[in-house]
């Protein structure tokens, strides 16, 4: 049986008493778009004006067969489906349930299951960003059918879709909470070592932790020795107990410059030196006994958004970064050239 025969089609002026199978929209451009009417209002007589007013000289009434699902029920089942931990579901619009975060933290969707869902017909997962910043009560996720009515086996298979993998692949939408991590800072630099110009990545990099809920706990200079750079990340990582160490400057190909070398010198694990992202390709990430150790170019000074503002979050949201998390970094990383 097809869906639009469990509605019956009633005109306004006889509707009075009957209830709304839907939510009706109005739209009054550049003023207002919104809910006129929820799905289950009583039509009374003084709504017919506002009801024609939008177009609507009929409304219909339904009666769900076996077997299928109104819309908001049906947008409701899958946005269970897909929510995970610090995500909250706002109530049925329009036929549309959003999930939105409930924390200040890290967003992590899974494309995959996201792209299985959407590939069956007429339902909708609308998502942002996997490892984009969230703050409360921002939107995750949205999702919908397209028609009033929908078999309850699209649902199920849908239902299926987003499960696939679970337990072990984790929920469809989370929000991973921030670490608040204590980080030392090492800027090199003869220039700066010796104050022939002024440091300008202490400023932008405290403000990017501080961001995040962490913090800088002290900066320190280096000249371009390796030597020195080597002694300061093992006080940091020794005597500091640092949670992350960020070195910056001296990332280039030049000879002078010495942090990567210094860097790999202290013993740290390099998990790449340099990235597929325009700005910061020349960014290090490394591990020191499990710290989490970064190498940061110039670009972090001056560029708003970089490879060390991608990975900066994940690192405070606890995940450790692998070699295929930097190599996805180039489809799409073309951001300032």
């Amino acid at each position: 049986m097809k869906s639009d025969s469990m509605l019956r089609e009633v005109k306004v002026e006889d509707a009075v008493g009957l209830v709304l199978a839907h939510d009706l929209t109005q739209i009054i451009p550049g003023q207002f778009k919104g809910r006129l009417f929820k799905k289950g209002h009583v039509i009374r007589a003084e709504d017919i004006p506002a009801l024609l007013s939008i177009g609507k000289e009929h409304i219909y009434t339904m009666e769900l067969q076996t077997g299928y699902l109104h819309e908001d029920e049906a947008a409701l089942r899958m946005a269970l489906a897909a929510q995970g931990p610090n995500v909250e579901l706002t109530e049925p619009h329009e036929g549309k349930i959003t999930l939105k975060s409930t924390i200040h933290g890290l967003a992590k969707i899974d494309k995959a299951r996201i792209d299985a869902v959407n590939a069956l017909d007429q339902v909708v997962m609308s998502t942002i960003k996997t490892g984009t910043v969230v703050k409360p009560g921002q939107a995750l996720l949205a999702t919908r059918v397209i028609p009033l009515v929908i078999e309850e086996e699209r649902i199920r298979q849908a239902e299926l879709a987003a499960a696939a993998g679970a337990p072990d692949a984790g929920p469809v939408a989370e929000v991973k909470p921030f670490r608040a991590l204590r980080a030392g800072l090492i800027t090199t630099g003869s220039e700066v070592f010796k104050g022939r110009i002024q440091d300008k990545f202490g400023p932008v990099v405290r403000e990017k932790l501080a961001a995040l809920g962490s913090e800088v706990i002290d900066q320190r200079l280096a000249p371009d020795e390796s030597d020195v750079i080597v002694r300061e990340i093992h006080r940091f990582l020794r005597e500091d107990r640092a949670d992350l160490i960020l070195v910056t400057g001296g990332m280039s190909v030049d000879p002078d410059d010495r942090t990567p070398g210094a860097i790999k010198q202290a013993g740290a694990e390099i998990v790449s030196y340099g990235t597929p992202m325009l700005p910061g390709s020349m960014l290090l990430m490394g591990y020191l006994e499990g710290v989490p150790i970064m190498g940061l170019p110039g670009c972090v000074m001056h560029d708003p958004y970089t490879s060390f503002d991608v990975l900066l979050p994940r690192i405070c949201a606890g995940e450790r970064i692998v070699r295929p998390d930097i190599t996805e970094l180039g489809y799409g990383g073309l951001y300032n050239c």
